[in-house]
């Protein structure tokens, strides 16, 4: 490996992230509603109307993707087979019933990213599922655990309230639903609201236009896979570079008359290698208990500080995680990364950081052909600082005639006019507008849900979260008897598989209800010690967290380059690395008592 000029490549970092930033910060981004709420329509199935509830079900759970489809599914093989589902959405799957743009696929290996394989029999067709395999597999999960029968679907909950005399909780939707459920549950997930960047004179365009994961087929063309044949005439403009972008754009590029990808900062786009799983080599790997092994075996891979014997999964995030450590021998002057000691990280681990993003800009060379658009592609930041995707036809895609990237050096788009849109003075007239601009991050727990648990007495969990999120594994909290979340903060966010992080939780919530049903006991609770003695572990590497405040280019990362802030996407709990928190989760509810649980019966 050449020796990097590590004090030049700083400097250039640093000189980039300084155009980026801005005053406003995450409030440069603005929701779907008010003179936007056309665009957060569900395009993809009408609201079919019904009567509202008035009953009872012994656990509800407020949403419908793969948190609330595991939750759903071990609640039934426990035993509790009064579950209801409540998802915004006209069918389940989450992000994957919402996100349906062109080309939407996982960057986690399909084996170990889509939950029960084992449990349902099915075998994914790829590497890397794509967004329509991996709705259908949630539908499977849905019929087989008959999630369906007892669902309210296009339906958002409004509020939550717990009652002390009745030991119920009473959920109120948007339908005119006011039911009550001994237990509950959400799991929303992290990217669940879509934002729009807060761009002057959206509302003037007079073309088309629709946030990504709104994808408006309906203008489009086909949404089986096949061409976009309504762009065929149409000079059609994305502004974002991100995930969503990386995925689409290939699909854009061959379907439009022209595309405009408007960019204010370029991804890093790894090689993805997707291909075929073949169905004898599943056969022979496919032995009882081999996802469980597998997701272990993943999260081992990138997190343990010494790497596993063996790589069982071998996709894109192991490689890197391997290559990673092979450079991290590479030997680096002392005084070339001085200005890197807030990263409070060794020098190998540096100049690993640097060098794998050279590696990076070597491939775009190698792809793009038009020197000077491969040159705006390149990624000055450091790796850590962005969400990493991986591609092997986005970079390609600019070298289609009719492709145009639009750096705006790291401005943003200036505004948009009835025909188009404008950077640096600039119009470039266009037909239709796709925004890929993504979902909140960071912003409060409560805000994103849209509505705000009343625990007991009253208090709202806005309150109890005040200064941040507090659990007991990230699932219980104190003051919120018969209630658990099913996401990763305060918990387990320390691999790249979120479902995995999901999956435990979702164990444990059904353990615990099984539990508690099979004792007769009407209320469970974490008590304050049990939180308290767990938020004692958890927290954010401090020197991480200085790193990308003062380091990194602006992204949900770091609240777009201002206060991290209370709901950082890092609170979690220190103690373990991801392997050794899910044994944690497993050996405690192997255990049977439910350490840091109390459990109360009728009469006490």
């Amino acid at each position: 490996m050449s020796r990097l000029d590590v004090s030049k490549i700083l400097e250039k970092n640093a000189a980039e992230r300084a155009k980026r930033l801005r005053p406003d910060g995450s409030e440069q981004y603005v929701r779907l509603s008010g003179e936007f709420a056309h665009m957060g329509r569900d395009p993809f199935a009408d609201r079919v109307e019904r009567e509202p509830r008035r009953d009872h079900v012994t656990f509800a759970f407020i949403g419908g993707g793969f948190a609330g489809l595991m939750t759903g599914a071990y609640l039934k093989e426990a035993g509790v087979t009064d579950v209801r589902i409540i998802d915004t959405g006209g069918d389940f799957g989450g992000t994957w019933y919402w996100n349906r743009y062109p080309g939407v696929q996982c960057d986690i290996a399909s084996l170990v990213y889509l939950p029960l394989l084992e449990e349902t029999g099915y075998v994914p067709s790829e590497w890397y599922a794509h967004g329509p395999e991996i709705l259908e597999h949630c539908q499977r999960i849905a019929k087989q655990y008959d999630l369906y029968e007892n669902a309210l679907l296009h339906t958002g909950v409004t509020d939550l309230r717990w009652d002390d005399t009745t030991r119920l909780w009473t959920v109120c939707t948007d339908r005119g639903d006011e039911f009550t459920a001994q237990f509950v549950g959400w799991g929303l997930g992290h990217l669940s609201v879509p934002k729009l960047p807060g761009i002057p004179g959206i509302p003037s365009f007079a073309g088309h236009s629709f946030h990504a994961s709104r994808w408006d087929y309906a203008y489009t063309g086909d949404p089986a896979g096949g061409p976009l044949d309504g762009l065929r005439d149409k000079r059609v403009a994305i502004i974002g570079t991100g995930a969503t972008a990386v995925q689409c754009v290939p699909h854009l590029a061959t379907a439009c008359q022209e595309l405009f990808v408007f960019q204010r900062t370029p991804s890093v786009v790894e090689v993805r290698n997707n291909r075929p799983i073949d169905p004898e080599w599943f056969a022979r790997i496919a032995t009882p208990g081999w996802q469980q092994r597998w997701l272990d075996n993943h999260a081992a891979n990138m997190t343990a500080a010494e790497q596993p014997a063996e790589d069982l999964i071998n996709d894109s995030w192991t490689t890197l995680a391997k290559r990673m450590r092979i450079d991290q021998q590479a030997a680096v002057d002392e005084a070339d990364v001085a200005r890197m000691s807030a990263v409070n990280a060794t020098l190998s681990q540096v100049y690993t950081n640097l060098a794998t993003m050279n590696d990076i800009h070597a491939r775009i060379d190698e792809m793009v052909e038009d020197p000077r658009t491969a040159e705006l592609l390149k990624p000055w930041y450091h790796l850590p600082c962005k969400r990493i995707t991986f591609h092997d036809e986005y970079l390609a895609a600019f070298n289609v005639p009719t492709v145009h990237l639009i750096d705006t050096d790291g401005q943003g788009v200036e505004r948009i006019t009835p025909r188009g849109v404008v950077v640096a003075g600039t119009e470039y007239p266009v037909d239709c507008i796709v925004y890929a601009s993504g979902f909140e991050v960071g912003t409060t727990p409560t805000g994103r849900a849209g509505f705000d648990p009343a625990g007991r007495d009253g208090k709202r969990l806005s309150e109890h979260w005040a200064d941040g999120i507090r659990t007991l594994h990230g699932i219980h909290v104190h003051g919120f008897p018969n209630a658990f979340l099913v996401q990763p903060s305060t918990g387990g966010m320390r691999t790249s598989n979120l479902t995995h992080t999901l999956s435990e939780a979702a164990k444990s919530v059904a353990a615990v209800v099984a539990h508690a049903v099979g004792a007769g006991a009407e209320v469970v609770e974490v008590t304050r010690h049990a939180e308290d003695a767990w938020m004692g572990q958890v927290g954010a590497n401090e020197g991480w967290l200085a790193f990308l405040g003062a380091d990194c280019t602006p992204g949900y990362f770091n609240n777009e380059g201002g206060d991290i802030g209370a709901y950082s996407l890092f609170e979690t709990v220190t103690t373990f690395d991801a392997l050794g928190f899910f044994e944690h989760l497993q050996q405690w509810r192997a255990t049977g008592d439910f350490a840091g649980l109390a459990f109360t019966r009728p009469g006490t």
